[in-house]
């Protein structure tokens, strides 16, 4: 996250007093608001380094707050986002990372890399970032960060932000690619300067996930000319992982941790980012998915009914390709949004990345998870019958134009262009997002999802009389027992378009909350809604297109309140004379009260469960800093030197002794030297990687437990490390109002060097402990 240059605002040292405490007097504690008044985030800057010559070539500008509880930056954040500030802190750390920057001295040829803070993209207009990009200083230029989730919330903001912020010279680059899948879906989108892969493809072992992600990163960067930087490299073995994976650029603890400006004496150079013009597509509302085809390109002419299946086959190229692909298309008019139409777009919703779907009088959200716009009434994309599937290695477009010619609709005539141009699906895609509105969170009156769908009125063809089933038998109690049975009953005709209801029996319609009249003519998906099993629901399908009988329980929803209950639902096919299924008949039991009762006893098992582990974390873990004891660490060492073993690495304990604690014991209570423990704690946390493991060992005693650690330098690495938080520690404390200082004696043992397990390492280390202090 980027953050401001400013320092943190410094306290007086007073004359030492007693054993290693220096006594000062303290500022308040320290609040968001008192952050944003005072200005005191800073930023600290860490290096990017080109791998092939081991040049610096940009830094990372990362946000920390004053010393003090919000010091880190979780913490900051989080307490921002309680506090509702969370805009204006990440708005005040994007402004003050290039201050600085200037201050830090960093200049050309040198890169600044700064983040934006998806939340407030979320929420928030995008001007701020158009005013730095005005501010920028001409002698440093600007890579800015961003993540998919900010395209996926407010897509057109974005895009243009994007373009805009190219045209003033700056960079875009994507983080944390392979996080998420969406983030591939969104690279031929963003164009992105530089990919930043997840820091866990080069610490992980490679498996098929990480294989899938490269293979689309490498071809983006073969396309484009994309940098690949490789975040997390912390030795050696994740150096090689990252040359292997293609990244050119290496960011992590191996080139050096964050500090308050450049490496001092290390060799710079320029980064080279892909040279990109602003693409004006998305800037202009006139320009439609229609207009991107090149005018080279030959039109066809074709009636609806190819459309349609033209564009269910890029349907279900987008399913195929799963969350790795973006999806949008164009409806001309809600009325073309059909109940068949719903179903393939809520299977879209499930299994893709993004899906959009506009048209006129469809809605900003026509299902859940499907983004739409308010299109103007003179917006070309209205006369358009659009479908694009966009991925890492798929691109296509099915482009279409109303030629007016009037007639049924079934037979209305299109003038069409069926493209694989992945410069052209790119346009038509980033032309549809364009016009997407931002994601808004729903309103608290809103309906239940279920009851948004409009009714259709059943027409002749939907109506039917039980009776009609059993004529033929001549059996006139039927109906009187369907109408009786506590059970509700159901038929759907399978021969119609969307399956709709065409009978249900009274107990239905106490089970469905509605009255027949707006029952029928209705697929029975009406009874889901957001929170329905989507397992269930396969399962029914499943069931239904293989003419098959189910049985399934699930959560549906009743009436235009929606309250829940739960469906033990039993489907059965009916044939006609010639074989072929027609109808398929359903029982209901509202079974809510013996769901409940299961959940009920589950929950009481787990919430046993819970006790009983939450008694052995107690025992495994320190009261007072909640960090594990030696008993939980010894168990963790072990496992990490069975690990090591495995992969030819080493592991160091570290055994961390305080200075100077009795002294504020003795002069300022007990209270305050469980204070001073737990800020040391924090402190320690703060310098170490999260594969690094911590404990408590009782008294002033902590341990540390580095893994991980290539054997030829283990020491080396573990001693060096010992000095930081050493020199960590040694920074003063507030307690109440004065500050302290204590130092740190700190022993090293490494795995297998000094022992073979967890006791001979604490053996180890503890006499070297007390060899630093002699």
């Amino acid at each position: 996250m980027g953050g401001s240059g400013c320092a943190p605002a410094q306290r007086g040292v007073a004359a030492s007093d007693g054993e290693g405490v220096t006594l000062t007097p303290a500022a308040p504690a320290t609040t968001v608001d008192d952050v944003l008044r005072d200005g005191t985030v800073y930023s600290v800057f860490q290096p990017i380094v080109e791998l092939d010559t081991g040049n610096v070539v940009a830094y990372e500008a990362l946000a920390r707050g004053p010393q003090g509880p919000l010091e880190r930056p979780d913490r900051l954040f989080a307490a921002a986002r309680e506090a509702g500030r969370l805009a204006e802190l990440d708005a005040a750390c994007r402004s003050a990372a290039l201050t600085g920057a200037l201050a830090a001295g960093l200049a050309a040829p040198l890169t600044l890399f700064v983040n934006v803070e998806p939340e407030v993209l979320d929420r928030a207009p995008l001007e701020d970032l158009l005013d730095i990009a005005r501010a920028a200083p001409g002698g440093l230029r600007v890579v800015l960060e961003i993540t998919e989730r900010a395209l996926a919330t407010r897509p057109a903001e974005l895009l243009r932000t994007v373009e805009r912020v190219r045209s003033v010279g700056w960079g875009v680059a994507v983080d944390d690619v392979g996080a998420e899948a969406m983030s591939l879906a969104f690279m031929p989108l963003l164009r992105p300067d530089v990919v930043k892969l997840d820091l866990r493809l080069v610490q992980e072992r490679p498996g098929p996930a990480i294989a899938e992600i490269m293979n689309a990163v490498n071809a983006h960067a073969e396309r484009t000319g994309s940098v690949v930087l490789a975040e997390g490299i912390e030795h050696e073995a994740h150096l090689a992982m990252a040359r292997a994976l293609g990244a050119t650029l290496g960011q992590g603890w191996f080139f050096g941790r964050p500090g308050p400006g450049p490496v001092e004496g290390a060799a710079t150079g320029s980064l080279v980012l892909p040279s990109q013009v602003p693409d004006t597509v998305s800037e202009d509302v006139d320009v439609s998915p229609f207009a991107c085809l090149p005018i080279d390109v030959p039109l066809r002419e074709a009636p609806k009914a190819l459309l349609i299946e033209l564009s269910k086959q890029l349907e279900r190229e987008a399913l195929r390709l799963g969350a790795a692909s973006v999806v949008a298309a164009t409806f001309q008019e809600a009325r073309h949004f059909t109940p068949a139409t719903t179903l393939r777009y809520r299977d879209l919703v499930e299994r893709t990345g993004f899906v959009c779907a506009l048209g006129e009088d469809l809605p900003v959200e026509p299902l859940p998870g499907l983004r739409g716009a308010a299109l103007d009434p003179a917006d070309p994309v209205r006369g358009e019958w659009d479908v694009t599937v966009l991925g890492p290695h798929f691109a296509a477009a099915l482009l279409a134009r109303d030629l007016g010619d009037g007639g049924p609709d079934a037979e209305r005539r299109f003038a069409y262009a069926l493209t694989y141009d992945r410069d052209t699906v790119v346009r038509a895609t980033a032309a549809l997002l364009a016009r997407v509105a931002p994601r808004q969170e729903p309103l608290p009156s809103a309906p239940h999802p279920h009851t948004a769908a409009p009714v259709r009125p059943p027409t002749g063809a939907d109506r039917f009389d039980v009776g009609v089933l059993v004529s033929a038998t001549g059996d006139t109690l039927v109906q009187g027992a369907l109408a009786a049975t506590p059970s509700g009953v159901s038929i759907v005709d399978v021969r119609l378009p969307d399956q709709p209801l065409v009978y249900v029996n009274p107990a239905f319609e106490r089970l469905a909350g509605l009255p027949r009249h707006e029952l029928l003519g209705r697929n029975c998906r009406f009874l889901q809604g957001t929170d329905t099993d989507p397992a269930a629901v396969a399962a029914i399908r499943r069931a239904v297109d293989a003419g098959e009988e189910c049985r399934v329980t699930v959560l549906n929803h009743r009436g235009p309140e929606g309250t829940p209950w739960w469906n033990e639902l039993h489907l059965a096919p009916v044939t006609g004379p010639d074989g072929a299924i027609t109808h398929y008949i359903g029982t209901q039991v509202d079974v809510t009260a013996r769901v409940e009762a299961e959940r009920a006893l589950v929950q009481e098992r787990d919430r046993t469960r819970s006790y009983l582990a939450r008694i052995e974390e107690l025992a495994c873990t320190d009261p007072l800093t909640g960090l594990p004891n030696r008993r939980r660490l010894a168990e963790q060492v072990d496992t990490a030197i069975w690990n090591a073993r495995a992969r030819d690495e080493a592991v160091a304990l570290l055994f961390v002794d305080l200075v100077g604690f009795k002294a504020v014991n003795d002069r300022f209570g007990h209270a305050a030297g469980d204070e001073l423990l737990g800020a040391v704690a924090d402190r320690l946390g703060s310098r170490l990687r999260r594969s690094d493991l911590l404990a408590r060992l009782g008294g002033d005693e902590f341990l540390v437990a580095l893994t991980g650690l290539p054997q030829a330098t283990a020491a080396a690495e573990a001693r060096h490390i010992a000095d930081e938080l050493a020199a960590g520690v040694a920074r003063p404390v507030a307690l109440g109002d004065r500050e302290v200082v204590v130092r740190a004696s700190v022993g090293v043992s490494v795995w297998p060097e000094d022992g073979a397990d967890f006791p001979a390492l604490l053996h180890s280390a503890d006499m070297r402990m007390y060899a630093t202090r002699a």
